[in-house]
């Protein structure tokens, strides 16, 4: 198993490996934007063309900055100051901007891909530990992963069917019985694995909250009616 086979292997521990793949790499960019590139011409360009970021990675830029004590708001607040100071020109001359992409959303999207790729050209080698592991594929990347294989391995696409619609009945399991010791006749109290299974159904449904899961909720409900962009 080469270097990334490793990696993708790695990341099965618990919950979606590729939710967790992503939110990883979200939080190693977003810190590396804070050490390194807060005066970057061409990093400063990026964050012109969306004014900054989407509401989601600026906020949580925001956070991981102040849980730094390396960092501080002072990097944020070098990039917004900057950011503001574009709009606010635009305004003077009587135009009001257009917003483009968050160019860390669009490296999310780049990462997802990628690794639903890796994950299926490796799908021989990884498919049996993620089998052996307490990984579940949310149901986003699951999908993902799946429709490749259809593509380029169907055989390996129905094993994977069949392992982790096995996996979600066993979460199933785990949380109904989670869901029963509060009875006030249980006599037992949960077990870890039962404790663990609400937020590893939530996982398994929703996926973690990265920038391409709140994307992806951001543009369902626009469709409904919302007014979010």
């Amino acid at each position: 198993m080469n270097l990334i086979g490793m990696y993708l292997r790695d990341a099965m521990g618990k919950g979606c490996p590729v939710c967790r793949i992503l939110r990883k790499y979200e939080e190693s960019e977003i810190e590396t934007i804070l050490y390194e590139h807060v005066n970057d011409p061409g990093v400063r360009e990026k964050f012109k063309e969306s004014l900054g970021l989407c509401t989601y990675h600026a906020w949580k830029t925001l956070k991981e900055a102040y849980s730094d004590p390396l960092l501080g708001p002072l990097g944020v607040a070098i990039i917004y100051e900057h950011m503001l100071s574009s709009y606010v020109s635009s305004l003077e001359r009587g135009r009001i901007p257009e917003e483009g992409e968050c160019f860390l959303c669009q490296l999310m999207e780049e990462k997802e891909t990628n690794t639903a790729e890796a994950l299926a050209e490796r799908i021989e080698e990884l498919l049996p530990v993620y089998e052996d592991s307490e990984s579940v594929l949310c149901r986003r990347h699951y999908g993902m992963l799946l429709s490749i294989l259809r593509r380029t391995n169907p055989d390996a696409a129905e094993r994977l069917e069949t392992v982790q619609l096995e996996k979600l009945r066993v979460l199933r399991e785990r949380l109904g019985s989670f869901i029963d010791k509060f009875d006030y006749r249980a006599e037992e109290k949960p077990t870890k694995d039962e404790i663990s299974s609400l937020p590893l159904a939530i996982e398994a449904l929703e996926g973690l909250e990265t920038g391409v899961t709140v994307r992806k909720t951001r543009g369902r409900k626009s469709r409904r009616g919302f007014p979010w962009r």
